[in-house]
């Protein structure tokens, strides 16, 4: 990888700034293409935008920039999107700063940002050269989630098709599945998230497996049968479902002949409203396998065990040993499956060994 440093002002920056959307952005007359396939998309919020411009207009410096130099004049940039589109979208009207858009500024001022100088590495070598040098530059400043620098070394037909699915505001993905999703598409989340649905958590197999392949129509299809079966299976829908691993609930569960979804939304409206189930989330996984370790049962109080402890006088309720305090635990008298409440009543002190076979049968 051969490097050398270049100035490049604003002025020529900016030069033939186009937003095509999914056709790309382009700059520099037209030589620089802003966002290669390995790139992500445009992600700063208004006040990241702004800490740029208020940079430039102080006069200080912005943070070196690097482009790859693919030949014929023509140039990708590697590192400093974020700041070239800010850059680009306020020279040409697209957002103001403090209360005035470039075109208000006295023409004096207008000059000072056209002419700032930016500091711009030159990077020239081979394909793999400039993602390797991509992906080095990204680790160093911690900026790219895991997903974006996956984008990045795995770019190619495979990529670009699954982002069209996956990765933007108002994509397919999110306007179908949004609600059962965490985090961000445009930070390729939704992605990340799709495809671990699909190959049991394997991000990376999966994508370097496909690499080169021309359609994620696969990946798409099998996240849509997903959110589908979520639907169906679950129609009543409640924030606590966001986030659910449901690409493995689907994997474990959708072929089964015997889920009712009106009986399963009567169990999840009383498991809901129970005291003594503390983890909400647990409740749509708990009526799929009947593992109680999803719901995080409300445990007995300190409280409440010395006090049934001091009642049995120290004596094991199931061996009859006496024995320390620190050496019993509190145990339902009526399991809690079976309706018993986590209250004093219904609790008794029992050895450890004794609340550890039970657990185990």
């Amino acid at each position: 990888m051969e490097i050398r440093k270049e100035k490049i002002t604003v002025r020529d920056l900016a030069m033939g700034y186009q937003d095509n959307g999914e056709a790309g952005v382009t700059g520099h007359g037209g030589r620089l293409d802003i966002r290669p396939p390995y790139q992500r998309e445009f992600v700063y919020r208004d006040e990241q935008r702004a800490a740029v411009i208020k940079t430039l207009r102080a006069g200080l410096p912005l943070n070196v920039m690097y482009w790859a130099d693919v030949g014929n004049d023509r140039f990708e940039i590697i590192d400093g999107q974020q700041r070239t589109i800010s850059l680009c979208q306020y020279v040409t009207g697209t957002f103001s700063f403090d209360g005035l858009f470039f075109h208000n500024l006295q023409a004096d001022q207008q000059a000072a940002i056209l002419d700032y100088p930016l500091m711009v590495f030159l990077c020239s070598g081979t394909d793999s050269a400039r993602l390797d040098w991509f992906r080095t530059i990204n680790i160093a400043g911690e900026t790219l989630t895991d997903q974006e620098l996956r984008n990045a070394v795995y770019h190619g037909p495979w990529t670009a098709d699954a982002k069209r699915y996956f990765s933007h505001r108002n994509c397919p993905a999110w306007n179908m599945g949004s609600a059962y999703l965490k985090g961000s598409a445009i930070r390729q989340k939704y992605l990340e998230t799709a495809i671990k649905w699909i190959n049991n958590g394997d991000v990376e197999g999966y994508m370097a497996a496909r690499q080169h392949d021309k359609s994620a129509v696969a990946l798409w299809n099998h996240f849509q049968a997903v959110i589908n079966w979520v639907q169906a299976t679950f129609p009543e829908y409640r924030r606590e479902m966001r986030g659910l691993k449901w690409g493995s609930l689907y994997a474990a569960h959708h072929k089964r002949r015997d889920l009712d979804p009106k009986a399963l939304e009567q169990d999840i409206r009383r498991l809901l409203a129970d005291d003594d189930v503390t983890n909400k989330k647990g409740v749509w996984e708990y009526v799929l396998t009947g593992a109680e370790k999803h719901l995080n049962i409300r445990a007995f109080t300190d409280t409440m065990k010395r006090t049934v402890y001091e009642r049995q006088k120290g004596i094991c309720a199931l061996t009859g040993v006496e024995l320390p305090f620190n050496a019993m635990e509190a145990d339902h008298i009526i399991p809690w499956s079976k309706g018993g409440r986590t209250e004093l009543d219904n609790c008794r002190m029992i050895s450890r060994e004794e609340n550890r076979r039970k657990s185990d049968k």
